[in-house]
């Protein structure tokens, strides 16, 4: 498989922050290829260490 590379687009957070968000993903990626599970681990690690209440989007067609 190819190395996957993260694509930040808009952020509100600081570096430190931002940078265990992509780690994390990458966690979340190895374990699932489901988008809502990859969204609910982000969300359940950032509640976790950073507090409620976190809102996570993963995936192209969570407007449609």
């Amino acid at each position: 498989m190819s190395e996957l590379k993260a694509i930040v687009k808009c952020v509100d957070m600081d570096e430190e922050m931002q940078q265990e968000a992509v780690d994390l993903c990458a966690v979340a990626m190895s374990r699932s290829q489901m988008e809502k599970d990859i969204a609910a681990y982000m969300k359940k690690e950032f509640d976790r260490k950073y507090g409620p209440t976190w809102h996570c989007i993963v995936g192209r067609n969570f407007g449609t």
